[in-house]
């Protein structure tokens, strides 16, 4: 068992450290997002070990749901004290009744928190099983190719780099190294919960899967990387589309026009994802491309959004923030 859980835990060192060293300029600052759960301590004791201490620090999101939370942020500060990086614990309030259900509501919360951080760079502790969960959850939800894509191992996050160190690594392989660096962590109650939509497909539909298909989380990180070049070429497709139809901020109708019904809708999601606005879902981003695309000069189609509106007026499409 021992020799076991060694072989397993014995790359994931310098795998982070080989993804790290291809990605951080030597004077770049780190934040880790700490929940006090294997993954994230795991994360934390990988990038001290790697010589990182010293332009490092963590961030632990105290989220009040459970009578647990106050002892979860007493563990991460003395963790934390024992491997000489600073922390930051925030408190948060999420909103139950906002209508996004308790997991995304939390998960707003939490990177609002994240989007303060005063560093370079945010690490986060996902990993392969994570990323396996994330594609099964868009596709049921009819998620198109960017969301077929889950989570990227780096994107930008507003002014931060967002980095996902683990992301090839199996939970199974993060509990071998915790164990064998003879690390504690926490376990959230909640996570048993199966009511919750991502505690059903890691506990039992991944389980059910695994059963038939043995391969089948890696499987889903592969075609995660698929369907990412497939999102990237869509992106590359997007920019030279814009690059010839654009005036100033606004883009020009009759261009847009000629491009096909498939070709403005990838354009369309491409820009508002470049202003950071969230993008419709699939039916009224429809609509909307259908409507740009055969509505005569004395109409101006409209997409109201939360972020702000997409109209068309003499000739543009303009692109108007929410004030």
């Amino acid at each position: 068992m021992a020799a076991s859980r060694n072989r397993l835990s014995a790359e994931l060192c310098p795998r982070a450290g080989q993804f790290l060293a291809a990605r951080l300029a030597p004077d770049e600052r780190l934040a880790v997002g700490l929940s006090g759960g294997c993954d994230s301590v795991v994360l934390l004791h990988l990038l001290s070990r790697l010589g990182f201490a010293g332009r490092l620090e963590a961030i632990h999101v105290h989220h009040g749901l459970s009578p647990n939370a106050d002892a979860w942020a007493r563990f991460c500060a003395d963790y934390c004290t024992g491997l000489g990086v600073p922390l930051t614990i925030r408190h948060v309030f999420v909103d139950t009744a906002s209508g996004l259900g308790l997991e995304a509501a939390a998960r707003q919360a939490r990177y609002a928190v994240f989007a303060e951080v005063a560093t370079d760079c945010l690490l986060l502790g996902h990993h392969r099983s994570d990323q396996a969960e994330t594609v099964l959850f868009n596709l049921l939800r009819g998620a198109g190719v960017t969301g077929a894509a889950g989570m990227p191992a780096e994107r930008q996050f507003g002014r931060l780099r967002l980095l996902r160190p683990l992301l090839a690594s199996s939970r199974a392989e993060i509990e071998a190294y915790a164990m064998s660096a003879g690390l504690a962590w926490i376990d959230d109650e909640s996570n048993a919960d199966v009511s919750l939509t991502r505690n059903f497909l890691r506990h039992e539909a991944m389980a059910a899967l695994a059963q038939r298909f043995p391969a089948a989380e890696a499987s889903l990180a592969q075609a995660a990387a698929n369907f990412g070049e497939a999102a990237g070429l869509l992106d590359e497709l997007a920019e030279q589309d814009w690059l010839r139809i654009y005036e100033g901020e606004a883009a020009r109708l009759t261009e847009m026009r000629a491009l096909s019904l498939p070709r403005l809708k990838n354009l369309l999601r491409h820009r508002l994802r470049r202003l950071g606005w969230q993008v419709p879902v699939a039916a009224r981003l429809d609509e909307f491309a259908r409507q740009l695309q055969s509505a005569g000069q004395d109409r101006h189609p409209e997409l109201v959004l939360p972020d702000g509106k997409m109209r068309a007026g003499r000739g543009l499409l303009h692109w108007m923030p929410e004030k």
